[in-house]
């Protein structure tokens, strides 16, 4: 009985780290705020209208879970980045 016992406790440890590994591994797909400020600020950092370009691209950022790098161009790193345009047909993301 005892044996029995452990093996049901064993087991359900096992089945547990099993699920707990697979719930986090979902949220791991998400950009957390600070990932998108750091990579934003990257971007932003010649942009005429700071307040404005660190917006918009943080916006950008946590739709798209992407910035492109350097301060200006390289859009074609993250399509969603790139085909996001405002109502006038702009595109939103700097």
């Amino acid at each position: 009985m005892k044996s029995v016992s452990v093996t049901l406790v064993l087991l359900s440890l096992i089945l547990s780290s099993f699920f707990l590994q697979y719930a986090t591994a979902d949220s791991s797909t998400t950009y957390a705020p600070s990932v998108c400020d750091s990579k934003c600020g990257v971007r932003c950092l010649n942009a005429g209208v700071k307040d404005r370009c660190l917006k918009y691209c943080g916006l950008c950022c946590q739709q798209c879970k992407c910035v492109p790098s350097g301060t200006y161009g390289n859009k074609s790193e993250c399509p969603c980045y790139r085909d996001k345009l405002n109502s006038k047909g702009k595109s939103k993301c700097p």
